[in-house]
């Protein structure tokens, strides 16, 4: 499972939200989730990927992609296509696979949070910064 959010992504760029529900440690999952993770990684215009999974069931990974082509490399890669085959008939009670666009992104690092802001709550002018950034602090 993903342990840092990835961040630091300059809209726009596309999403692959896959949601799944299977059983905890089928047999075979684990090396197959690392080899096509660091397939992923080759892909041009791959930006990163976030996973988590409730115990025994739910499961979401979110990959990054800079543009559609990206994507539709990672979707017709022949590894990942075998991975997709094998997991309908061994591993996935179901599945979903949600395709969007990312017009815009903003977030918070508490790490982060006394160097981007000063005491007004005023942007921090060394640190960058986006119009489209939104003041979550409420």
């Amino acid at each position: 499972m993903t342990q840092s959010l990835v961040g630091g992504l300059q809209p726009p760029y596309y999403t692959a939200v896959f949601t799944s529900i299977r059983p905890d440690d089928p047999e075979g999952y684990a090396e197959t989730a690392a080899k096509l993770n660091a397939l992923v990684e080759d892909i041009p215009g791959f930006l990163g990927h976030e996973a988590a999974r409730t115990p025994g069931g739910i499961g979401i990974t979110v990959a990054y992609f800079r543009d559609l082509d990206g994507l539709t490399a990672w979707q017709h890669h022949p590894d990942h296509m075998a991975a997709k085959r094998y997991g309908r008939e061994h591993w996935y009670e179901s599945y979903r696979v949600h395709i969007g666009k990312v017009e815009r992104t903003y977030g918070f690092d508490r790490e982060d949070r006394e160097n981007h802001e000063d005491r007004q709550g005023r942007q921090n002018p060394e640190m960058p910064h986006d119009r489209d950034v939104v003041d979550d602090r409420d």
